[in-house]
């Protein structure tokens, strides 16, 4: 039952998404789109309480719980952050809205872009850990072995996308124009001629 809801909770996040943004943009009904994106926070908010009567009435902690952690954790680190993603390409295409600002590609503006990816992977690993330790006390003596699985899952997670951050800080991708652009100055000196 934990899983087919995880399943609708997804599902549902992105028809409310796909139904906030046509009613924003299509006729634009700011209001009315803006209220059905808020309605995303209750989806986890009835996968949170479901999952916790599943717990309440014996079922045994497993990796569904803690899947259903994760999915809560992620959501809440990076939902907001997918919305204004779409928002912003939806805008473009339909409602005549600046192009959307991309990442950037290079040096310390890319290794802070994924430092602040890392963050919300922090965030992601820091809720998710919460909910599942509050789901171990929850169950008691029961066993919880699955559960403290999850949380190391997200520790991983949290290291090994640090690892990937870190690769970008200490070795920054070069802008290939301005990288010929100032090989070109360096080296015109170089080749001028005497006259």
């Amino acid at each position: 039952m934990v899983v087919t809801l995880i399943i609708v909770c997804e599902v549902g996040f992105w028809v409310l998404l796909a139904a906030g943004l046509a009613l924003r943009y299509l006729p634009g009904m700011r209001r009315t789109g803006a209220a059905v994106l808020l309605l995303e926070p209750l989806l986890e908010l009835v996968l949170l309480v479901v999952t916790a009567i599943d717990l309440r009435n014996g079922a045994t902690a497993d990796w569904k719980h803690g899947l259903a952690a994760v999915y809560i954790g992620y959501t809440v680190a990076y939902g907001h952050y997918t919305i204004t993603w779409v928002d912003a390409r939806v805008a473009h295409r339909f409602a005549g809205g600046p192009p959307p600002v991309k990442p950037p590609r290079y040096g310390m503006a890319r290794a802070r872009h994924e430092g602040l990816l890392w963050l919300r992977t922090v965030l992601m690993a820091v809720v998710a850990a919460a909910l599942l330790q509050c789901a171990i006390r929850y169950v008691g003596d029961g066993d919880t072995g699955s559960l403290r699985g999850w949380q190391a899952v997200t520790l991983r997670a949290v290291v090994l996308h640090g690892v990937i951050a870190l690769t970008y800080l200490l070795w920054p991708k070069k802008d290939p124009g301005r990288g010929a652009a100032a090989d070109g100055e360096a080296a015109g000196p170089r080749y001028k001629t005497l006259r």
